[in-house]
């Protein structure tokens, strides 16, 4: 008997940026749960004397992701106690490619978090699967992997405006949020495919001592708020503005650190013109937003996505490596089973 689980990636379009303590927020963050790009992780077990696992990805063996996963699974114990007695067998693989612009690592420890939740309830005959745990695990994992957990929106971190909030695990916004927002697209062109010149964990770690750090986190907790305030109305006009600032933002603290550095390319930024001017000359509602990378996100409403196709394909032809562009929409958010 195995366990298998399905978690999408997510984008984030009030931005997480920095870390506190054991992965606990600098600020809270929202984003959308992505639909297409997703890791299924497929988790086996049996009683054992010593605790340990075994990793396939794709089918093979990958000895450099081990050390990862075994920090998780030490970082989880005090949450899954009933692991200590168990030998686990973890095979997963992506439906996306590695170095897409999408956070692989969300997906991977959402999945792996969401199976060995299932696993927990029925050695612990809940009726029902414990989301909040598996998004508190998931963060020890990966910090953006706990929003990955919960449909269309996923908001994490403590805000005093927000109810039920919380730095340990995400909480989801499905129920309020309009309903545009709920198949919204997102094309991603892959600008560079290459392995990012510093690490999403390094950046983190360069927020530390910022000397923009303070005002980020207010406006980060300003914004949060307002991101919830949009995405219930669906105002797109704010929706654009607010969410292209935050991808601004999320690199100019780069650009600002005691080490500063550049994660955008050449082609990066004439997309990022190009879709302002697009905007501003057909008026139709399609906005950008940037991960901690070089590739470009393209956010627009499913009813805009034929008058879009050519026109993204044209970018594509023109900035994209190997002219290459992933179609995603906003989704319903991790799932999990019980297989033979």
């Amino acid at each position: 008997m195995k366990i298998e689980a399905v978690c999408p990636s997510n984008i984030a379009l009030v931005k997480y940026w920095g870390k506190e303590g054991v992965q606990l927020p600098m600020n809270p963050s929202v984003s959308f749960t992505l639909s297409e790009s997703k890791t299924i992780t497929q988790l086996g077990w049996r009683e054992a004397l010593t605790p340990g696992f075994s990793f396939l990805f794709e089918g093979e063996k990958k000895p450099g992701f081990e050390p990862k996963i075994q920090q998780f699974l030490e970082r989880i114990a005090h949450l899954a106690p009933e692991l200590q007695g168990l030998e686990l067998e973890i095979s997963s693989r992506n439906t996306f490619p590695h170095s897409s612009g999408i956070a692989s690592s969300a997906s991977a420890f959402g999945a792996l978090s969401l199976a060995i939740a299932h696993l927990l309830s029925s050695l612990r005959n809940e009726s029902e699967l414990d989301r909040s745990l598996a998004s508190e695990m998931a963060r020890l994992g990966s910090g953006s992997a706990c929003r990955s957990l919960f449909p269309i929106v996923g908001l994490w971190g403590k805000h005093p405006a927000i109810e039920h909030s919380s730095n340990q695990f995400a909480i989801g916004l499905a129920d309020k949020t309009h309903p545009i927002f709920k198949s919204y697209k997102d094309y991603i062109l892959l600008i560079d495919e290459g392995v990012k010149s510093v690490s999403s964990t390094a950046g983190h770690n360069l927020m530390n001592g910022h000397p923009f750090a303070e005002a980020r986190k207010k406006q980060a907790f300003e914004h949060c708020l307002r991101m919830t305030e949009i995405l219930e109305s669906g105002d797109l006009d704010e929706f654009i503005r607010l969410t292209e600032l935050e991808a601004l933002t999320l690199h100019a603290l780069m650009l600002s650190a005691s080490t500063p550095y550049i994660l955008m390319r050449p082609n990066t930024v004439a997309v990022l013109e190009e879709v302002k001017a697009f905007r501003n000359e057909t008026k139709i509602p399609i906005c950008f937003t940037l991960d901690a990378g070089a590739n470009v996100h393209l956010l627009f409403p499913e009813s805009e996505e034929q008058k879009l196709a050519s026109w993204v394909k044209g970018l594509a032809r023109k900035y994209s490596a190997n002219e290459k562009y992933l179609c995603d929409t906003v989704g319903t958010g991790a799932q999990s089973k019980r297989i033979e």
